[in-house]
């Protein structure tokens, strides 16, 4: 008993009703779709460039960190420039007060040592400031394209702000109507349709004919099909292109998506 009055409540909507629902949501999604063309590429072009700019900060980052790096081994350079010039006046004095040649020949090679260690510094300085100059120069230039991009995206975003707060509430409703008249048609039937729509190229998966014609692929229909769709009495897609086909009458028993 109880599978019965399942059954008749599944079976309780008629053909032309599950058409006219079908084909009404169509123009509400397509409605849907056309607000979603009028923002174009423009959250797609925004994410891009959230993501470049994340890209270029880690980059700038890390251009920062080496020229740190740099910076500190320079400075130690020039520490060891210091205490090696120490070192030789503190050897110079002690000359002067030498016993013997010995000490003053060990004396001589201690000063041509740090005297070397200087020129070794100098040399090392000059690689540094080299590489410091190149590493500044290159964190100049993407700043300077990180503030560019900085801008682009902001102008995008503004742009996008404002198509979106132009359309929302014409967007909202146009969903709460899709999910209302979504919920009138049957699982079967939606899933289908929801498959022909996500494959088709310009996202109608319900159609009118249109000069004996589908109105998706263009392709001819025959006569005895488009009076089998004029009935109502079935579901029929196109054999070419497998959308659901709808008589171009029932586009005047549709309420309009406005």
């Amino acid at each position: 008993m109880t599978a019965h009055k399942t059954g008749a409540k599944e079976q309780g909507t008629n053909v032309e009703d599950k058409l006219r629902d079908i084909f009404e949501l169509q123009q509400v999604e397509s409605e849907i779709d056309k607000i979603q063309t009028l923002r174009g590429e423009l959250p797609l072009e925004v994410q891009d460039l959230e993501d470049e700019l994340i890209g270029l900060e880690t980059r700038i980052k890390n251009f920062e960190d080496e020229i740190k790096e740099l910076e500190n081994a320079v400075s130690k350079k020039k520490i060891e420039i210091t205490d090696a010039q120490g070192l030789i006046k503190k050897y110079e004095t002690q000359q002067n007060n030498v016993r013997n040649n010995r000490e003053f020949d060990s004396l001589s090679k201690e000063i041509e040592f740090q005297s070397l260690e200087i020129q070794l510094c100098e040399k090392r300085i000059k690689e540094f400031s080299i590489r410091l100059q190149d590493k500044q120069t290159v964190t100049s230039d993407s700043r300077a394209i990180f503030e560019e991009r900085k801008r682009d995206m902001e102008a995008k975003k503004r742009e996008l702000n404002e198509i979106i707060s132009e359309t929302k509430i014409e967007e909202q409703n146009l969903y709460m109507r899709a999910q209302l008249i979504g919920n009138r048609i049957e699982e079967r039937l939606l899933s289908a349709y929801r498959r022909i729509r996500k494959n088709a190229r310009n996202g109608l998966g319900v159609v009118t004919v249109q000069r004996d014609a589908c109105g998706g692929c263009f392709n001819r229909i025959p006569p005895q099909r488009q009076l089998d769709i004029r009935s109502r009495k079935k579901i029929i897609v196109c054999e070419y292109c497998g959308r659901i086909l709808v008589d171009d009458d029932i586009a005047g028993i549709v309420p309009p998506t406005e």
